[in-house]
């Protein structure tokens, strides 16, 4: 009763075994669970001591096992197994970003001297592949490896949202493929149960020999037996799978036909006239699918069935919760292929192993051990730290800003290497990385590698430095756009940064020897450099004096080119660049913010992460203009101490963003989530759209006081970061008084 579903309501259905056969033993058990459900006095997590005079063991641990959930570290987690080195142990951190399938994990490969064929480590594929944190630490043997896994409560929130997709899919008319591909795959792409249930075997598959490439003849071969999901398990699997979808059938038939029923419209979806009335049916079926006892039994047996496949781990040792639930695999060994093996458990993504797999579970995964270059045309002493991660967006739409998971990591790291690919180079994730960048004082760690570099190809582009050119226009094309929103002094920093970091690289999706000489030579350069990186700053010996004359009109532009693109996805206006999200994205947002989970986004709706952004590069581009300076004044200088003032700056904006957006209005995003019926959609974009107006007010010159308080929040901000640099924030009038004194 004091534990959350995934909709937050309390009155969590959970099962726990009574760990006994004998009947009469059971019974009292289930009396002393009764006695404890019957009286609120007991739902309290400080009564537990007292219950536990009074109750069986067990019977205390069933009930009051997670009653209070904090919040697992997964970072700290791993970090207690396997530390990750940083400068003052002469390693250099190295964060990989880039589109999907740009080849961030490709080139990641070859930097860590894995086989594309026998290791197979980390995977890698042109759809979203790596969906949790990836840490490789260079160095001596033995292998070790440190894996956490999401928490109980969020994985049993996406299996409830894969449910109630093919529940949907049920009422909609869906076949039984289609009704297994939404359960099987999440909408966003990123939890997938096929890896560990099982894939849905189609009993009509054909294979169009017109669509069969000659590259693809062998794929099969290259997992070994041991590793392939056999005949016997297979079968298992997707018996175990139709029975779910019979299930699903069931309980989605019947909850339709409760609320056909209170809808007086027994044919269900396909007989409304209007969108409207659709919708309005629509969250009366998803609101009653989680009131039905099949529904949460069904939730739970995948869950179950889940931690059975963790439980088939053999190799390592697992920390669980007092459910069963993984939250850290640990393991050691001194042969590579065999480490390798047991790893993949965590980290593959090949079909012949879908049933076996918990790569979907993973949401961080750090490994130590030699891991160099095996060509012997690269540098093998390495001292690195390697970090991967999910990719950027490929639209528009998905790069209005980039995600916290990333943009938290640069601080942390020496060298931020874009990976892009060179066939369409700066698009719009990838520029909207370097405004990132560059409006956050980071310039100096950027580095851009471009692969794909021998598929550049064209009438006009036969020698490689006209491929180059070809590609570096692409760049010089995106310093417009940078230039426009952050300025000149910001794009013509990275123009000047990226001209001598750049790598131009192709064929990396072959092994060592089908590598070019002149690509494995950009690999050496990138390696050197990615040694280099993590060689100290000079210190800064300029600093600024700044008066807050003239902030609040940046303020001003930062919160509407925050709220304008906002008001289009809520459909309280009409935005061109920025049109209306669908109400079901709307409110798998609201879900997700009101609970804390997944970094308070739902797939390219970042909100927390659109507010931060816009803030910095409103802030970046005033502090290009202090009203002074002390100290020395060539522009190496100012540009150091601004760029120290920007990382200052947006450090301490990611926590004013969280807590603006998301923490200090937790209870009116569980509103939003929680509207139900006619207009619903629309009272709900009000009400997120009250919390940014919230987050940030409109600043105009009859200023209100929540427009103070905001003014005075980033104003304190900057002059902490200000004044931690050596520099200065005066009154204007202070400072005319004293030069006219002088």
């Amino acid at each position: 009763p004091r534990r959350t579903d995934s909709r937050g309501k309390y009155g969590l259905r959970v099962r726990h075994g009574l760990g006994t056969n004998d009947e009469v033993e059971a019974e009292k058990l289930v009396e002393q669970l009764n006695e404890l459900l019957a009286d609120e006095g007991w739902w309290s997590a400080d009564r537990r001591d007292e219950a536990a005079l009074r109750f069986d063991g067990l019977v205390v641990s069933i009930f009051f096992d997670r009653i209070e959930v904090g919040e697992a570290d997964p970072k700290g987690l791993r970090e207690q197994h396997i530390r990750l080195p940083s400068q003052e142990d002469g390693y250099s951190r190295v964060m990989l970003v880039g589109t999907t399938g740009a080849g961030k994990t490709t080139l990641l490969r070859h930097l860590i001297g894995s086989d594309h064929t026998n290791d197979r480590f980390p995977s890698t594929s042109t759809a979203r592949t790596t969906t949790s944190d990836i840490e490789i630490v260079t160095g001596d043997g033995p292998f070790k490896a440190a894996v956490t896994f999401m928490p109980e409560h969020e994985a049993r929130r996406l299996i409830d949202e894969c449910l109630e997709e093919a529940c949907l899919s049920v009422v909609q008319g869906g076949d039984d493929g289609e009704i297994a591909d939404a359960l099987l795959s999440h909408r966003e792409q990123r939890f997938r149960l096929s890896y560990m249930v099982g894939s849905w075997a189609k009993s009509d598959i054909t294979e169009d020999l017109d669509f069969s490439f000659e590259d693809d003849e062998g794929q099969d071969e290259l997992i070994p037996q041991e590793e392939r999901v056999g005949e016997s398990e297979e079968s298992r699997n997707n018996a175990n799978l139709r029975e779910y979808v019979a299930r699903i059938k069931r309980v989605a038939e019947a909850v339709k036909g409760e609320v056909s029923a209170t809808f007086e419209i027994p044919q269900g979806v396909g007989g409304f006239q209007n969108d409207s009335d659709q919708d309005v049916w629509l969250e009366h079926f998803e609101e009653a699918l989680y009131q039905s006892d099949a529904f949460a039994d069904i939730a739970s047996d995948l869950k179950d069935d889940i931690i059975d496949r963790s439980v088939s781990v053999v190799a390592g040792n697992f920390d669980r919760n007092s459910d069963g639930w993984p939250n850290l695999w640990k393991f050691e060994d001194h042969n590579r292929n065999a480490f390798l093996r047991e790893l993949r458990r965590f980290s593959s993504n090949h079909h012949q192993q879908f049933g076996r797999l918990l790569t979907p579970l993973v949401n961080g995964l750090r490994v130590q051990g030699p891991f160099h270059p095996t060509d012997d045309r690269l540098p093998a002493d390495t001292n690195l730290v390697l970090l991967d991660g999910e990719g950027l967006g490929h639209t528009a739409r998905s790069a209005s800003s980039v995600s916290t998971r990333v943009t938290q990591k640069y601080s942390e790291v020496d060298m931020i290497l874009l990976v892009d690919s060179a066939q369409q180079p700066m698009q719009a994730a990838p520029l909207q990385l370097l405004r990132s960048v560059g409006s956050s004082g980071y310039v100096h760690k950027l580095a851009i590698a471009f692969t794909h570099f021998d598929l550049v190809r064209g009438d006009n582009l036969r020698r490689s430095d006209q491929k180059k050119a070809h590609v570096l226009a692409s760049v010089n094309n995106g310093m417009t756009n940078i230039r426009e929103v952050l300025g000149t002094q910001v794009s013509v920093a990275l123009g000047r940064h990226i001209e001598c970091k750049v790598f131009f690289l192709g064929a990396l999706d072959k092994d060592k020897r089908g590598i070019p000489s002149g690509v494995a030579s950009e690999i050496a350069r990138l390696i050197k450099l990615m040694k280099e990186a993590a060689t100290p700053k000079e210190a800064v010996n300029a600093s600024p004096i700044y008066s807050f004359e003239e902030l609040a009109f940046a303020l001003r532009d930062a919160v509407d080119n925050f709220r304008t693109p906002w008001r289009g996805r809520l459909g309280l206006e009409y935005q061109s660049d920025a049109p209306k999200e669908h109400w079901a994205r709307i409110k798998a947002l609201a879900r997700r913010v009101a609970f804390g989970w997944n970094n308070n986004e739902y797939d390219y709706l970042r909100p927390v992460a659109d507010y931060q952004d816009r803030l910095q590069e409103s802030i970046s581009r005033w502090l290009e203009n202090p009203v002074g300076w002390n100290g020395a004044v060539d522009e190496q200088s100012k540009e150091n101490a601004i760029d120290t003032i920007r990382q200052k700056v947006f450090d301490r904006l990611s926590s004013l963003a969280y807590l603006r957006i998301a923490r200090r209005h937790r209870k009116e995003w569980e509103m939003a989530f929680d509207y139900r019926g006619r207009g619903s959609s629309f009272t709900r974009a009000q009400t997120i759209e009250h919390i940014y107006e919230a987050a940030g007010p409109h600043i105009s010159f009859n200023i209100s006081d929540p427009a103070r308080d905001f003014v005075a929040d980033i104003r304190h901000i900057i002059k902490e970061a200000v004044e931690e640099t050596g520099g200065s924030v005066k009154d204007i009038r202070e400072m005319i008084e004293g030069q006219t004194t002088e």
